[in-house]
């Protein structure tokens, strides 16, 4: 007994210091890059959600989990079966046209001038005046509100990317994800445009345009969507949104500039009626999230559950612009959930039960909206009621050394504290989030549990402004994010991806062995949603 009390602690003692004595895991012995090779392959067809590709994925992370000795923990086995609705917009049957005060018109053009959400129920006709609302943000809590004493009854919002200064990054993003569609929703809006300014978008225009073309999805639960009623819902590239502020008090280039700079914008009425016509296709598939779980060992502590938890879809196939027409999505996310198998097995080979449950939940859906996720935290299939914390994982991009970590959602919560600690354990620094105007704290499936009240966290990969790091993580976002490039072919630092893969089961160990369970801060907005869970 003496002797396995010592191979066990030396195991342990080993995946905790990142057993600097093994040779460095190459893509030939890396387990974490054998995952993501099965998940990001060509037999996958890029695991779009209700494919058979992503069916595929699913049986691997399912057979995966029994193959570790995981209990299943679905409704059905490993597997929790979620509804949707597709919406695929037809561009070549849809019309967008501005109307002037004298009766001109322009026509703008759906892919270059505009792309629709699919991800919301659109209208089929629309013909309404356009307001412009600044930032559209509903805050009143912090005397942020830019439907105040507007009248918005059956006019499309206009709103531009970004916040005044002082808004939190945190906040500013819940009234983007949140906020936004409810209150579009009482002021009787018939939609909303949203305009990003330049410096803060993600991916080019073109890409953008592209992904538009694709299927979008929202969850055939009426009460789990974001726009539950149908609303025409548009974001338009920057290059053609000068052409909506013609004639008015102030151009959209001024606009820009100001919203960069976190500087108040004004309100008015824009010169233009929007008349639309929207012809979309709608069908209804079924897709499976997948969850396993690993039992606590404390009696009193055994019926909480901390959620590990990453997506496993992502955009399927299109036209080709890198290679075979295949979106892989090797970081985005095969490699979070590598990683979750990766704790998976770890925790369980190693004999390590801590005290309360650890749920892994792999789910569909997120490219569409974190649905898949917005389903689970909503109907969870174990711990109804005692989910005590979700760590999410998603696009972490292991790039380089393992040094520095943004933890998205850590000052909200207790979790700070314990990040903190395992960080410093390991010689991490926790940076903040560079770039709050991107608004990561709500796109991705943390968000999911931090509506229903449950503290969360998610990481990516950091570096200081500016080296060479830093450039390689920008140059990966401009070339590489929802492309094709994301691939099996780009380079990637497998070191690092083991080192981020001890980290998160040293922290996920810490959370589920500590006598008390994460608790918000009593600073955080998102402390309200543990007694009010949002719907």
């Amino acid at each position: 007994m003496k002797s396995n009390r010592l191979a066990a602690a030396t195991l342990l003692a080993c995946s905790l210091s990142a057993c600097q004595s093994l040779p460095p895991p190459t893509k030939e012995t890396s387990q974490w890059w054998s995952h993501v090779e099965v998940l990001a392959s060509d037999r996958l067809q890029g695991r779009l959600t209700g494919s058979e590709g992503y069916a595929e994925a699913v049986h691997y992370v399912a057979d995966s989990f029994k193959r570790f000795g995981l209990e299943p923990a679905g409704a059905d086995g490993y597997l929790q079966s979620v509804s949707y609705e597709v919406q695929t917009i037809r561009p070549e049957q849809s019309s967008i046209t501005l109307t002037d005060a004298d009766g001109q018109s322009q026509s703008l053009a759906l892919g270059d001038d505009l792309v629709l959400t699919a991800t919301a129920p659109q209208l089929p006709m629309v013909d309404a005046k356009l307001e412009f609302i600044g930032y559209g943000l509903s805050l009143p809590e912090i005397g942020q509100d830019d439907f105040k004493d507007v009248d918005l009854k059956g006019k499309i919002a206009v709103y531009l990317s970004g916040a005044p200064a002082g808004v939190p990054g945190a906040l500013q993003a819940y009234g983007r994800a949140e906020a936004l569609a409810r209150a579009l929703e009482a002021a009787g809006a018939a939609g909303a445009i949203f305009l990003q300014t330049p410096q803060v978008m993600d991916v080019p225009w073109e890409r953008i345009k592209q992904a538009s073309a694709q299927p979008g999805m929202y969850l055939t639960e009426a009460d789990l969507r974001r726009y539950r009623t149908p609303a025409f819902i548009a974001m338009v590239n920057p290059a053609s949104a000068p052409r909506l502020f013609e004639g008015a008090p102030v151009g959209f280039e001024a606009l820009a500039v100001l919203a960069d700079q976190h500087q108040p914008l004004p309100h008015f009425t824009l010169n233009f009626r929007l008349h639309a016509k929207v012809t979309a296709d709608r069908a209804s598939v079924k897709a499976d999230n997948v969850v396993a779980e690993l039992p606590g060992s404390d009696p009193a502590l055994a019926a909480e559950a901390v959620v590990l938890s990453a997506h496993l879809d992502h955009l399927g196939t299109g036209k080709p612009d890198h290679g075979d027409g295949i979106f892989h999505g090797a970081m985005d996310n095969a490699s979070g959930v590598a990683s979750l198998l990766e704790v998976a097995r770890a925790l369980q080979a190693e004999g390590r039960h801590p005290k309360r449950s650890i749920l892994f939940v792999a789910v569909g859906g997120e490219e569409k909206g974190l649905l898949g996720s917005r389903y689970f935290a909503a109907h969870p299939t174990r711990h109804v009621g005692e989910l005590v914390a979700d760590i999410n994982m998603d696009m972490f991009l292991p790039l380089h050394p393992l040094r520095r970590l943004v933890a998205l959602g850590s000052d909200e919560s207790s979790l700070g504290r314990d990040i903190e600690y395992v960080a410093r354990n390991r010689g991490l620094v926790i940076a903040p989030d560079p770039t709050p105007d991107r608004q990561l704290f709500v796109r991705s499936d943390q968000y999911s549990f931090i509506r229903r009240g449950v503290p969360s966290v998610t990481f990516h990969f950091n570096a200081p402004a500016g080296s060479d790091e830093d450039q390689l993580q920008r140059r990966w976002l401009k070339e590489r994010y929802h492309s094709q490039a994301d691939d099996l072919q780009q380079p990637v630092d497998l070191q690092a991806a083991d080192e981020f893969d001890r980290f998160l089961t040293q922290l996920i160990t810490r959370v589920a062995n500590d006598d008390k369970a994460p608790k918000w801060n009593d600073s955080s907005f998102f402390k309200r949603f543990a007694v009010t869970p949002l719907k």
